[in-house]
C-alpha cells in the first residue's frame, strides 16, 4: 500500500512537474508542435500587435528569442532525458539514482529560467516606456511567462 501510495504520488508530482516545465503556445492545429523559428516569429507577431513594435523592436526581439530559444534547447533534451530517467528510476526504487536526477533536473530548471528571464528583461529594456506600460497592464512582464520557454519561445502565456 505504501508503495502503491508513493509510486502514485511520485506520478502526480512528475505530471505536475512536466506540466509546469511547459508554456502553453495557443491552440494546436496538429500534433506536431512548430518549430522554434516559427514559434519565435509567432512570439514576435503578438508582441507587435500588443505593442505596436517597430520593425527595429521587431528584429531585435527575434534575435532576443531566437538565442534564447537556442540555448534553451540543449538543456530541454537534458531535462526530457532526466524525466525519463526518473520514472524508471521511481519504478525500480532507485532512491540514489532519483536524488541524483532531482538534483539535476533542479540545476537545468533553474538555468533555463535564467535564460528565459533574461531574455525577458533584454525584450523589456527595448520597449518605450509606453509599451512598457501596455505589457504590464496585459499581465505580460513582471513573471514568468514572458519570454520563451522549455520546449521554446511562448511569451506572455504565462508557464503554468
Amino acid at each position: 500500500m505504501k508503495t502503491t501510495l508513493k509510486i502514485m504520488t511520485t506520478g502526480i508530482l512528475l505530471a505536475a512537474a512536466a506540466a509546469v516545465a511547459q508554456r502553453p503556445f495557443g491552440v494546436m492545429t496538429s500534433s506536431t508542435p512548430p518549430d522554434p523559428a516559427t514559434m519565435v516569429a509567432n512570439q514576435v507577431a503578438r508582441l507587435t500587435t500588443l505593442l505596436s513594435l517597430t520593425t527595429t523592436q521587431a528584429s531585435e526581439a527575434t534575435t532576443i528569442f531566437t538565442n534564447a530559444s537556442t540555448a534553451v534547447t540543449p538543456l530541454q533534451t537534458s531535462l526530457n532525458t532526466n524525466w525519463t530517467a526518473m520514472q524508471a528510476a521511481v519504478q525500480s526504487n532507485s532512491t540514489a539514482t532519483i536524488d541524483s536526477l532531482s538534483a539535476s533536473i533542479g540545476s537545468l530548471t533553474g538555468q533555463i529560467t535564467d535564460i528565459q528571464n533574461k531574455a525577458d528583461a533584454a525584450f523589456y529594456a527595448i520597449l518605450t516606456s509606453a509599451q512598457q506600460t501596455t505589457l504590464n497592464s496585459s499581465g505580460g512582464a513582471g513573471g514568468p511567462g514572458f519570454g520563451p520557454g522549455p520546449g521554446g519561445p511562448g511569451g506572455l502565456g504565462g508557464r503554468p
